[in-house]
């Protein structure tokens, strides 16, 4: 009976029919807030070793090319910062990410090659902020969060690159971003994503096609889009 449950359970939440539809200028509403989400850093929200269950954590402050050699930190402690920080692993709301921040949660936590082998198993729980495919699942309101390697089962591939249209995606195995806006028709295209171009936040970038392409990226489109 329980395993009967807990399979109706991921059915349902895997399930594109059973989830709520969202309109492309309502997913691009989200992304905006995400990216344009002001808060206030402080020293206690800064992180570089393990948390409390020994996991390690890498902050995107600007102290982070001192620790890990990665010159994408941004934040600083007691200065305003706009945008939400990267978090391998999260799934937060502006909402929920300012809550855990106000109980000493540390912000944000970059992707590693050690957490790319360990997958969930590196995730942080005192750690706040959203990744990549948690960015996109949150902008689709889908029910739960969604990895790179399960984002297919609510989306399907376009069969050109020219069907884009804003609020779909562009994945590969491991990113993936939201389609905005082209700049030069076949050249290059704005898009938006959590991390890591060209810091650890959400933010907007611009990328070459060609480049993309080169680093097997393609086209999909959520499969509950509302046009």
């Amino acid at each position: 009976m329980i395993l009967r449950l807990l399979t109706l359970a991921f059915l349902i939440l895997t399930c594109p029919a059973c989830t709520p539809g969202v309109t492309r200028q309502q997913v691009l509403d989200t992304a905006i807030s995400y990216k344009n989400m002001r808060w206030m850093p402080e020293k206690r929200h800064v992180r570089h070793g393990k948390d409390g269950h020994g996991r390690w954590v890498h902050t995107p402050d600007v102290s982070l090319a001192r620790h890990t050699g990665d010159p994408k930190g941004w934040w600083r402690p007691d200065v305003g910062a706009v945008g939400m920080p990267y978090m391998w692993g999260g799934f937060d709301t502006p909402g929920s990410f300012n809550r855990k921040l106000r109980r000493g949660y540390f912000a944000g936590d970059i992707a590693t090659e050690d957490k790319k082998r360990r997958l969930e198993a590196a995730v942080s729980r005192r750690a706040a902020g959203i990744d990549c495919s948690g960015f996109v699942s949150r902008c689709w309101r889908l029910r739960r969060a969604h990895s790179t390697r399960t984002l297919h089962l609510v989306s399907h591939r376009l069969d050109s690159w020219q069907e884009l249209l804003p609020g779909d995606i562009l994945l590969n195995n491991g990113h993936v971003m939201i389609f905005l806006r082209r700049i030069r028709p076949g050249g290059e295209i704005s898009v938006i994503e959590a991390g890591p171009h060209p810091l650890w936040k959400v933010s907007e970038a611009e990328y070459r096609i060609d480049y993309l392409l080169a680093e097997g990226y393609a086209p999909w489109r959520y499969n509950r889009i509302r046009e």
